[in-house]
Parts: C-alpha cells; structure tokens; sequence
C-alpha cells in the first residue's frame, strides 16, 4: 500500500467509513496470552467516533486484539477501572530535535533529555521534527545519530525550507532565487525525502525564507510531494505585520496573516500536496477577531478540493512573547530584518543604546513609534505581564497598571524598563505578551481541519523558563477546550491528536487503537486530566495521564516516567518501524 492509499484508508476510517470488527470477531483473542493486558477501559480508537468499552492485548510491540480479553493471561494484566485508552499523541509541530540529538549514555542529563519527559508525560509517542524551516544536513546523518542514541518517543524527519536555501544561495540569499537555485533546491528535496523525510517545511517569517517568492515553493513542495510528503509551513506573518517589521524602517505593505493562509492555499492548489498551515493564530490586538476570516479562506478552499490543514497549540500566547522586547531591534547590535537584539550579556549596554537613540531627536520618534507598534502586536499594555526584574515589586504587573501607577504612557513604560532594569537585557526585564486572543484559539479548536500540535522542544524541570505548552499541551485541549468549554467534543480533540496527524503524514499503523497497530498508546484518567504547567511556574508534568507506551514499552508508567528510550526514527512506506 502506498502513502496515498494508507491516507485514504484512514481518511475512510476517520470517517466512521470502516468500522471496529465486532467484538466477537476477538472471541478467538480471550484464552490467548500476551504480554501486555489494558483491561476493563473504555476505548477512544482515534477516529472521532464515540468510546467503547474493550480491553486491549500487547504482544512484540502491536496491539494484538482489541475486544473482550477477560480470559485471557498476560506477563502483565494492568486493570484500568474504566480509565480511558487512547492512541499516542502526534506532536505534528514539535522542535524536540535538539533534545533528541542530546549527547550522553544512560543515566546522564543527555539520555534524560532524549527520554523527553515533558512530551512524553503528556501522552505524546511521536514528534515530527526539523520544523520552521530548518534541519540538519544532510538527513541521512541526523537519522544515524539519533538511532545511534535512542530516545523516548518516536521522530519523523522534515527537510528545512531555510536550510537548503542558505546551501542553494550561500550568503547572497536576501533577494529571490534563480532558475538555476531553485533547481538545486529541488534536488535537495529529492536527496532529504530520499534519505526518510517526510515531507518540507518552512519558515516564510525568519531568514532567508523571508526573501523567497511563492514561485519559489511550487517546485520544493511537489518535489516533496512526489516522494509522498507533506509541507508545513510557518507563517510569512501572523498578525497585520510580520514580527520583523517595524514601521519606522520597513516599507508599507508588509504581509498579514490573511495573505499568508492564501499564499499556503495557492502552494496546496497548485501543487496538490497535502499543507499544513502550522500553529495558526491572529496575532496583535489589532487583529483579533480575524481568525473567523481565516477560518472561512480555508473551509472555502477545502470545499473546492484543496488539500490544505492547520495545526495549533491552544494557548493565547506564542512562544516569542515569552521573550518580549518591546524596544526596536534596529537600535541594538545585531539587530536586523529577521533577526533579534543580540546576543546580550555584560559587554552590550542595552540601556546605553535606548539612550543614544533617544538622544537624538528623529531617531527618539522612530523608537517611540516603533515601541507603540510592539506594545499593540504584543496584545496590548494590558496584556503585557512583567515576569522578571530586578525590582521584584514589578514583578506580575502589567504594564498598563504600571503606567497607571507612574503616570505615564506605556511607551514611557518600556523605556523605563530598560533604563531601570538590567542593562545587560534587551529590555531590561523579561516580559510576556499575551497576544492572542481567546476569541480566536477557540474559533479555530473545533474545526476537523485543525491538528492539536504543541510547537514545543524537550525541557527538564532544572531549565529555565519555557512556554507552559512544553508540559500542557495535550491534556489543555482535552481538558480546557473539550471537557470544560465544549468548543469540541473528547472525541474530536483525541483525532486532532491520533489519526489526523497521522493521516496527514501517511503513518500505516499509528493513530488509531486497531488490531495491528503499533503499540503507541496513552491511558488517560479523565477525571483527573489537568495540565499543571502555568507560566511563572512552567514545569510542572499534567495529572490524569496514567500509562504511555512507545513500541508496547512503558514510559510512563502508574503515573511515573520511566525514562526509557524505546522510540524510533520512522521510515516513510516502511510500515513506520524504524
């Protein structure tokens, strides 16, 4: 069976189309025995389709029979009391592939690392990797470092969109490509989905991505294609302005996010290769309320028959606000178009640097304007949280009530930030900006187009601060959004996760509780299911997801990390073994 067909298969699946084998197709399944025995849980198979009550039997790492095992034995016969199986999670946007590449032999930080606790705790068995339009290179050498390794949950590979744009046009890449570049690129697609990738992604909003023309992409994303990939695609911008823009340097007319979802339409169109509009969002206060907009560009270009998707992490900040700057890039050394401040530390003044710019008249007007313009793509002064600063009496305001309090204008507020904070800190503080709005994360949520994904890496809890999404992810959208707002049903919000993801990527025998299917599998106390982690405190593993295993082996086990690392690197068309 190819790619294609396996798609169509669960597709027809998800459906509702092929239906469980009646219970009494297992009658054969209860006197054997296995090695693994989940009895007495009700069953969410992956599909959207209501629960069912069944026990499940493991052997060699697959899901043996699915059915009524009363009778039958097990190495070990685990009682679940009417908690909840669900396939393993597919982190469809996952940025683990550092963690997973950590070096060290068992026992050390590295090996810990690459166990993944943070994703694996959540119920995750599956991460697809090399995002944003960046990968190592060539594929063929992450692969065999990473197998050489081992690691906790499953990796499927992608080819970078910005990786093989700086190999095809060296240092000389802010300008669009050349015929000739284009077909190099081409061929490096070809080599990357040669060598197991699973398709292309991109990154339109960093560099050099920033520099390429749609026409560009026609070409990577069939090539892609052809190989039986998708493309996943990070936003030009995700807001009115992309997050390099600054209205005092750049020109009028940047990109917003409604002309990216139909720039990722154009490529699906054209091409007729499967595109994920990755972690989606309408970013800014002066957007919000969009996402209604973006929803219906979509839904419209699916009912003509476009093959066009979206994946989010549902939370109403981004991973960039947790590193708020609301100063202009440009003012600082190393600032530039798609780029950040610097990289700090004790040889930059920051604090200098503001005030040089403020010295002089017409560059102080082009800070305050450019100041103003953040504060509003940052979600507003009220929605602008102080996280940390040497005066700990800031410390959870925002900075509207600290512009009530000093009597001052928000803008003013920034600059004394960095004036009074750390002078070795873009920004003298470190700042979180809730951008999003919740209007628009559940416009998007309860859509069957739209992938739960958490756009993560790996974390151990001794890291500094991270995005609350590296811990919450998953059990958030079932909790939150399904469970108490209802924006979706349990059901919806497990094939958001399961079979969708792994419809998308063409995965065989993953994403749905089947006889047959590998043994990736999550046991969920539903009762209990809470994400933990908040953002002054973001490590904290989620409640209610009782056992996970990868491969039929336990990493999470009673509640507990096992730390074992029996994930594998999957092989697109190989049945997904490694």
């Amino acid at each position: 069976m190819n790619r294609r067909a396996a798609r169509t298969l669960l597709c027809a699946v998800t459906l509702g189309i092929v239906s469980s084998p009646p219970l009494s197709a297992q009658e054969g399944a209860q006197n054997q025995s296995f090695d693994i025995v989940l009895r007495g849980g009700r069953v969410l198979d992956g599909t959207g389709n209501p629960w069912f009550r069944a026990d499940v039997g493991i052997r060699d790492g697959r899901i043996a029979a699915v059915g009524d095992l009363s009778n039958a034995s097990g190495e070990r016969v685990i009682e679940l009391d009417g908690r909840t199986i669900v396939p393993g999670f597919i982190d469809i946007h996952s940025h683990a592939d550092d963690g997973l590449d950590a070096e060290g032999d068992a026992g050390s930080e590295g090996a810990r690392r690459r166990a993944a606790p943070n994703l694996v705790s959540q119920g995750v068995t599956t991460v697809v990797v090399n995002q944003d339009g960046r990968s190592p290179w060539p594929i063929a050498d992450q692969r065999a470092r990473l197998e050489s390794r081992g690691h906790g949950p499953n990796a499927a590979l992608m080819v970078g969109h910005n990786t093989i744009r700086g190999m095809a046009l060296g240092n000389d890449f802010m300008r669009p490509s050349t015929p000739a570049e284009v077909e190099s690129m081409t061929e490096l697609v070809e080599q990357g989905m040669a060598e197991g990738a699973y398709g292309l992604s991109a990154g339109l909003e960093y560099v050099p991505g920033i520099w390429s023309e749609t026409s560009e992409l026609f070409p990577l994303v069939a090539a892609a294609g052809r190989g039986g990939g998708v493309y996943i695609v990070h936003e030009r911008s995700s807001g009115m302005t992309p997050m390099w823009f600054w209205p005092s340097q750049d020109d009028p007319g940047p990109p917003t996010m409604i002309t990216t979802v139909l720039e990722d339409i154009e490529v699906a169109e054209r091409t007729g290769v499967t595109t994920v509009a990755t972690h989606i969002k309408a970013r800014g206060s002066d957007f919000w309320g969009a996402g209604r907009a973006l929803v219906d560009l979509i839904e419209r270009a699916r009912a003509r028959g476009v093959p066009i998707w979206a994946d989010q992490y549902p939370y109403n900040t981004t991973g960039s606000d947790g590193t708020t700057i609301l100063l202009p890039r440009w003012i600082f050394p190393g600032g530039g178009p798609g780029g950040g401040p610097g990289a700090g530390g004790a040889d930059i003044d920051y604090a200098a640097a503001l005030g040089a710019a403020l010295a002089d008249p017409d560059r102080g007007e082009q800070v305050r304007l450019d100041i103003e313009h953040e504060i509003g793509r940052r979600g507003g002064a009220e929605n602008l949280v102080i996280m940390d600063h040497p005066d700990e009496s800031l410390v959870g305001k925002t900075v509207a009530e600290l512009a009530a309090e000093w009597d001052a204008f928000p803008v003013d507020v920034a600059i004394r930030l960095q004036i009074e904070g750390e002078r070795a800190r873009p920004g003298g503080a470190r700042v979180r900006g809730f951008s999003l709005s919740e209007i628009d994360v559940e416009e998007f949520s309860g859509h069957p187009w739209l992938v739960t994904a958490s756009d993560a890496g790996i974390a151990l809890p001794d890291d500094g601060p991270v995005h609350a999404r590296f811990y919450g992810t998953f059990p958030r959208k079932i909790k939150r959004y399904a469970m108490d707002l209802g924006v979706l049903s349990v059901e919806s919000a497990v094939r958001s996760m399961t079979s969708l993801p792994a419809q998308l990527l063409g995965l065989r025998d993953r994403g749905l509780i089947r006889d047959g299917m590998v043994a990736d599998i999550a046991v969920l106390d539903l009762d209990e299911l809470q994400d933990n982690a908040t953002f002054p405190a973001p490590h904290q593993y989620p409640s209610g997801v009782d056992y996970v295993l990868v491969g039929g082996s336990f990493v999470v086990d009673g509640g507990d990390l096992t730390w074992a690392l029996p994930g594998v690197v999957l092989t697109p068309g190989a049945g997904d073994g490694g």
